[in-house]
C-alpha cells in the first residue's frame, strides 16, 4: 500500500508541476536570463505602472569633480489590467504596497538594459512582505516592459547642483511566490 501510495503522490506532482512550469516559462518568454525568477516560483500578480522617478543633481564622491543625475526614488500607481488601482510603489527602499493592506520591500538582485531612453530591467528579491492580501509571501518582483524613466538630458554640473527633476516612467512590475 506505501508504495502505491508514495506512487499516487508521485504521478499526482507530475501531473501539476508543468502547469506552474508552463505560466513560469510563459510570464519570462523573452527577458534577459538576469532578471528572470527561479522556476521554484509562481507568479501571483502582475500590475502596470505609472508615475515618476526623481533625480537630483550633485557632486560625485570620486573624482569629486565630478556632476552627476542620481536618483532619489520612485513614486508610481499601480493598476491591474482593467485599468482599476491596486496600490503604489515608493522609495527608497523599494515598497510595493496593495490596496489589501499587504505590502513587499526588497533589494535589487540584477538589471538588464532596455535602451537607452529607458531604465533597466530589474529584478528584485524581497526582504518583508508583510500584512494579509495579494502581496503576502512575494519572494521576487520582476520590472519589465520599461519606458522612460532614465535621468534628465539636462547638463549636471556645479552651476545646478542640488537641482531636483522628476521624469515620467512606466512599468509592469510582477509579482513571484514561492511553491
Amino acid at each position: 500500500m506505501k508504495k502505491t501510495g508514495l506512487l499516487m503522490c508521485g504521478l499526482v506532482a507530475l501531473c501539476v508541476q508543468p502547469a506552474a512550469f508552463a505560466q513560469t516559462d510563459s510570464a519570462q518568454k523573452g527577458l534577459p536570463a538576469l532578471i528572470q525568477v527561479a522556476t521554484a516560483n509562481t507568479l501571483v500578480l502582475e500590475t502596470k505602472a505609472s508615475g515618476t522617478i526623481e533625480y537630483q543633481c550633485s557632486k560625485e564622491k570620486d573624482p569629486l569633480t565630478t556632476y552627476k543625475w542620481s536618483m532619489v526614488g520612485p513614486k508610481a500607481e499601480l493598476t491591474d489590467e482593467g485599468g482599476e488601482t491596486v496600490g503604489d510603489y515608493s522609495g527608497p527602499p523599494a515598497r510595493w504596497a496593495h490596496k489589501d493592506g499587504s505590502f513587499v520591500t526588497g533589494s535589487q538582485v540584477a538589471v538588464s538594459p532596455n535602451g537607452s531612453k529607458n531604465i533597466p530591467l530589474q529584478l528584485v528579491k524581497a526582504d518583508v512582505a508583510g500584512g494579509q492580501g495579494a502581496l503576502t509571501g512575494v519572494s521576487y518582483v520582476q520590472r519589465v516592459n520599461t519606458q522612460g524613466g532614465v535621468a534628465p538630458a539636462k547638463k549636471c554640473s556645479a552651476d545646478n547642483d542640488g537641482e531636483k527633476a522628476e521624469v515620467s516612467y512606466k512599468a509592469e512590475y510582477r509579482f513571484w511566490k514561492a511553491n
